[in-house]
């Protein structure tokens, strides 16, 4: 193959005469003022749009390769070079490049989507694909997650920007749902009061919406109760496990007991029991 490259490329180029140097120098040279001149107004242009610092860059690094390209195919053809040859050598190169990263060009362009697009961004707390963690990088070819217990995650743009993404950073605050058991014995209202009391002494939880508390369930050993409330994406995690520690001395101050599984043995037909002497 890299002989028969190397014979199509002796045959485009063939002789120069000295006007087709001087033309081509000369359309070169209109060509690099061209292409300064298209750059700068892609400049002005994408720095009225909306688009990331990063896609900016992007874009013009695109567009310079792609004007340069055709500056080299308008010199070359000034030259007196077959363009049909030259064409068809660049065509079977570009595709065998095409095929040998695909992947990777997959998810260059997953990453343009998701940085135009911007369905997340860098410190947001996301979950996708079964993975949850805070943004901590957006490349062209990955993402980074850090996930709550500390690990690593790198994501791939093309899957990611094809998947569902649940962005809980985006809105700002973030619901708690905490589910509870009580005694069959305790009053419904007794136990929503102590949910309520728990809610108030935890701190950095919000007032609007309000917190609420619903039964919810009847479970084996006891009546499920879940209480609903909100807090600052920021406050999330700390706020949750606080409201777990005040539900469960709100229960004790309330005296309502939390069941546990619990087995009955009964026996029948008047038969006593034998124990090992």
């Amino acid at each position: 193959m890299p002989a028969e490259w190397g014979n199509l490329l002796t045959r485009s180029l063939g002789g120069f005469s000295l006007e087709g140097i001087l033309t081509a120098a000369v359309t070169l040279l209109v060509c690099l003022g061209a292409v300064r001149l298209l750059l700068r107004l892609a400049r002005r242009l994408l720095s009225r749009s909306k688009l990331e610092e990063r896609v900016r860059r992007y874009v013009l690094m695109g567009l310079k390769l792609l004007l340069y390209a055709l500056t080299v195919v308008f010199t070359a053809g000034s030259l007196g070079v077959d363009m049909t040859s030259l064409v068809a050598l660049l065509s079977v190169g570009s595709l065998g490049i095409t095929l040998a990263a695909e992947d990777v060009l997959g998810n260059v362009a997953g990453g343009l989507v998701i940085l135009s697009s911007r369905p997340f961004t860098i410190g947001d707390f996301i979950e996708t694909g079964g993975v949850s963690g805070t943004v901590e990088e957006i490349s062209l070819n990955h993402t980074k997650l850090t996930t709550p217990d500390g690990l690593t995650a790198l994501l791939p743009n093309k899957e990611l920007a094809a998947s569902k993404v649940t962005n809980y950073t985006v809105l700002g605050r973030r619901r708690i749902v905490w589910k509870m058991s009580a005694s069959y014995d305790a009053p419904t209202e007794t136990v929503k009061a102590a949910c309520l009391q728990a809610v108030e002494a935890t701190e950095h939880i919000l007032s609007d919406p309000a917190p609420a508390v619903y039964l919810t369930g009847f479970g084996d050993s006891g009546v499920e109760f879940t209480v609903y409330c909100w807090a600052a994406a920021a406050d999330f995690w700390t706020t949750q496990f606080a409201l777990a520690e005040r539900l469960r001395e709100a229960f004790a101050q309330a005296g309502v007991e939390i069941p546990y599984n619990q087995l009955d043995v009964r026996l029948r037909g008047g038969v006593e029991p034998k124990y090992p002497e």
